[in-house]
């Protein structure tokens, strides 16, 4: 008897997912079973189909089913994953460039630091930053409490002592030199790379010298906050409205990604809590650095930063424990300090001071630092320039010297409607002296009459007053000052008209519409910047002129708070 045989169609083998367009259509095999009857029973059979073939699919009706994907279709799907894997690529390269940039800051991070100046903890150089005595150090190894130790360096700058750490270009001579001010600058290269809110410091009384020309290689294009310390340190009667919108405009001048400009002290707190409410809107998420030039009051302006935020936030109240050290001397800050600040999350860094060659500060010695820094407030010191006289100041006998004389072919009657008012630190000494007797004064009284505060023999070294810059000044008003001659790291000298100061007498302002030259003689690195007047005292308001904006320039102006 013949055999029964019965042909069944398999399930498709494989998954759709992992085979191309023509292998999509399932696969049918024969199969043959033996029955102990003999009546035959016959069902169709359909054959295995080749790789040629065509696959036909079934009908769906309607035209519900799906379509095969085009040849369109596939490239488009491959130019995606293409670019999907570009920009894979692009952010591993990117990771690994910030991991190479800033290396030595994020390794500078994980290894213990002091917590009042972020020096490296370290057990071999007694004399060296971040110094700690081995079973100190072995102790709080132990115990996890390396954040908490303070190296002797900064115990002996809390207590005064004035111990500089920074050399090179920019940096303080006497004393050793631990680290170069080029250094310090390259632990801030890793920020243009990282999304960060940076906090900008700016010193009002040396506002042209501390604003850093070259911020922007170091914030790149993260949003800044300005603000402008020691706004306690101007004269009385100062409108700060003037002032305000004076630092306003010449932060415009810099094109930079300001969103507010803020005046603070951080002795008087004044102004800080208009700064810690713009932190808080401007955070998302992102840490905070606190940027600025060397001495700007960077480490001040935190610890009142902190006390202004212990009052609602105990994280901030917990990090006044161990805070920044502040001290005198510039370059106290020698890395990054981490300081858990906020509730929510996210971190404010202190970060060294840029150091500066053109300010005052890198051709004094270091003891001699102090007298450069006010210690109360600003009283302007007005000079009438009458009879060409020679304008003398010397600070540590290496500051600057200011020779006025008439432009030629001008009427010199126009020098006595005019005065010098100098705002500095009050321990610099002015001498007057006539201009024919100027440089034999010099010569006879250097070492004598015109000496450092701490002794002549700071003198030795003094190589004398290298660079000559001449000034032309010119008054388009008589009834306002005409320039201000910033000193870079020293104060500012107001050229204005004579019935404008105090303390002098009143004359004919008419006449005093005429310019002048002024030669100035400073030291080799020291920069002179001329600017428009900053309006101090009570007389600032009256001759102060705000200018008129359209509403694109609005839109676009930072708003300043105070």
């Amino acid at each position: 008897m013949a055999p029964k045989t019965l042909s069944l169609s398999s399930l498709p083998t494989l998954s759709p997912l992992f085979l191309s367009p023509r292998l999509i259509t399932s696969t049918r095999t024969s199969l043959t079973f033996q029955y102990p009857k003999p009546t035959p029973i016959l069902c169709k059979s359909v054959q295995p189909r080749t790789h040629e073939q065509t696959p036909v699919s079934a009908p769906e009706p309607d035209g519900a089913g799906a379509a095969a994907p085009t040849r369109g279709d596939i490239f488009l799907e491959r130019q995606k994953a293409l670019a999907d894997s570009a920009k894979v690529l692009s952010a591993i390269k990117r990771k690994k460039k910030r991991e190479k940039v800033g290396g030595s800051t994020k390794a500078s991070r994980a290894v213990p630091s002091c917590y009042g100046c972020g020096a490296p903890l370290q057990i071999l150089e007694t004399d060296a930053p971040g110094y700690v005595d081995p079973p100190t150090y072995e102790l709080k190894k132990k115990h996890h409490q390396l954040r908490t130790v303070l190296c002797g360096r900064c115990r002996l700058l809390s207590h005064g002592h004035m111990i500089t750490a920074v050399g090179g270009n920019g940096g303080y001579s006497g004393g050793k030199q631990f680290v170069t001010a080029e250094e310090l600058r390259e632990k801030l290269s890793h920020l243009r790379h990282e999304n960060a809110l940076i906090v900008k410091l700016v010193d009002i009384v040396d506002f042209n010298g501390s604003f850093l020309v070259r911020v922007r290689d170091l914030a790149g294009a993260n949003p800044i906050i300005l603000v402008v310390t020691k706004v306690d340190l101007l004269p009385k009667g100062t409108n700060f409205h003037c002032v305000g919108d004076w630092v306003v405009e010449a932060t415009m001048k810099k094109k930079l990604n300001v969103v507010s400009v803020h005046l603070t002290s951080s002795k008087s707190l004044v102004g800080i809590a208009g700064v810690v409410s713009e932190i808080q809107r401007e955070k998302k998420g992102r840490d905070v650095y606190i940027l600025g030039s060397a001495n700007v009051g960077k480490s001040a302006f935190i610890n009142a930063l902190l006390k202004m935020m212990s009052y609602k936030d105990p994280v901030a109240a917990a990090a006044q424990k161990y805070r920044p050290i502040q001290s005198a001397v510039p370059g106290t800050t020698l890395g990054p300090i981490q300081i858990d600040a906020f509730m929510g999350g996210g971190k404010v860094y202190d970060t060294p001071g840029v150091h500066l060659h053109h300010r005052q500060a890198a051709v004094v010695h270091s003891e001699d630092l102090p007298s450069l820094a006010p210690r109360s407030r600003l009283r302007g010191r007005s000079f009438p320039v009458c009879f060409l006289h020679y304008f003398m100041q010397h600070q540590c006998m290496m500051s600057f010297s200011v020779i006025l004389s008439p432009l030629p072919n001008q009427n010199s009657q126009a020098l006595p409607q005019t005065c010098l008012t100098f705002y500095g630190p009050k321990a610099l000494q002015i001498h007057l002296v006539p201009t024919v007797d100027a440089d034999e004064f010099y010569q006879r009284e250097v070492g004598n009459l015109l000496t450092p505060p701490t002794g002549k023999e700071r003198g030795d070294n003094w190589m004398g007053l290298e660079t000559q810059r001449q000034l032309q000044i010119e008054f388009e008003d008589a009834r306002r000052p005409a320039r201000d001659v910033a000193i870079s790291g020293l104060g500012w000298i107001a050229v204005e008209p004579i019935g404008r100061s105090p303390g002098v007498c009143d004359s004919n302002l008419e006449e005093a519409d005429r310019e002048l030259l002024l030669v100035v003689h400073v030291p080799k690195p020291v920069e002179i910047f001329v600017r428009p007047p900053l309006p101090v005292g009570k007389g600032g308001e009256e001759w102060y002129q705000y200018r008129e904006f359209t509403e694109k320039e609005l839109e676009v102006r930072p708003k300043w708070h105070f």
